[in-house]
C-alpha cells in the first residue's frame, strides 16, 4: 500500500490531468477592437505574450505609457519590429486601449 503522501501525490496528479482541460477549454480567447492597426497589434503582441495584458493595462497606459511600453519590448525585450510596425501598434493601443 502506497504511503499518504504518495497517495496524496496521485491524487493531485489526478485531479491536474482531468481538470486541466476543462479550465483551459473554458478560456475565451482576447479579441481586440476592431479597427486599423488591429492585426498588426495582435501579430505583434501575440508573438511573445497573452493579448490579456492589453486589456489589464489599459486602465492605467495613457499614451505616452503605450509608447514607453512598446519600445521596451523592442529595445529591451527584443521584440522584432520595424519602426512602422512600433507606429502603428502605439497608434491602436492609444485609440482603443489608453486611458485618457
Amino acid at each position: 500500500m502506497p504511503s499518504p503522501s504518495r497517495r496524496a501525490s496521485a491524487v493531485a496528479t489526478l485531479i491536474m490531468v482531468t481538470c486541466a482541460p476543462v479550465a483551459a477549454a473554458q478560456e475565451k480567447p482576447v479579441e481586440l477592437a476592431a479597427g486599423p492597426g488591429r492585426e498588426t497589434v495582435q501579430a505583434a503582441c501575440g508573438m511573445c505574450h497573452s493579448l490579456d495584458y492589453i486589456v489589464i493595462n489599459s486602465p492605467i497606459l495613457d499614451r505616452a505609457g503605450w509608447e514607453k511600453t512598446v519600445r521596451k519590448m523592442t529595445n529591451v525585450m527584443g521584440a522584432p519590429l520595424t519602426d512602422e510596425q512600433v507606429t502603428i501598434v502605439v497608434e491602436y493601443l492609444s485609440r482603443y486601449y489608453a486611458r485618457p
